[in-house]
């Protein structure tokens, strides 16, 4: 992934307060040419510096109101397999590998108590798993941001 350098920075800022905003109105913003923004945007979007839009859109909307993160333990040998499977898992929204006790940090959103409890259920069921254990999210105190970092990346801060 290339880096994100100053220019970049400012244009993922002025997107993030106006994400609708065209290439020209953040070429005009920005006072750079139309063709920079919209060569700068199409990099960072094939690059993968950008994220899918699909992070926008909040679980609660679609009526998962549980949000839990399951620590897994898993045979060693079988850490991709269970990676791979947990990938088709549609609650699970993302796998993060670990390093110390547990291998796997698993985030998982469910309707309800019952729905994690079947969603926990079919994280055990995974040949190569060994162990979880499921702490519930009470409340995100900190949401998820990068504002701070591009700031300093545009340097701005």
């Amino acid at each position: 992934m290339p880096a994100v350098d100053a220019t970049d920075a400012r244009l993922v800022q002025a997107l993030s307060e106006d994400p609708r905003a065209s290439v020209l109105a953040l070429s005009q913003k920005l006072g750079l040419a139309r063709n920079t923004v919209q060569a700068r945007l199409a990099r960072l979007e094939s690059s993968g510096a950008l994220a899918p839009y699909e992070h926008r859109v909040r679980p609660e909307a679609l009526g998962y109101r549980l949000s839990a993160y399951v620590t897994v333990l898993v045979v060693q040998r079988s850490l991709s397999d269970v990676g791979e499977a947990l990938s088709h898992i549609p609650e699970v929204l993302e796998v993060t590998a670990l390093s110390g006790v547990a291998d796997l940090l698993v985030r998982v959103v469910a309707r309800d108590a019952d729905d994690l409890w079947r969603i926990t259920e079919q994280v055990l069921a995974i040949p190569g798993v060994q162990r979880t254990d499921t702490a519930l999210a009470l409340r995100r105190l900190v949401e998820h941001r990068v504002a701070p970092l591009l700031e300093r990346a545009a340097g701005t801060e």
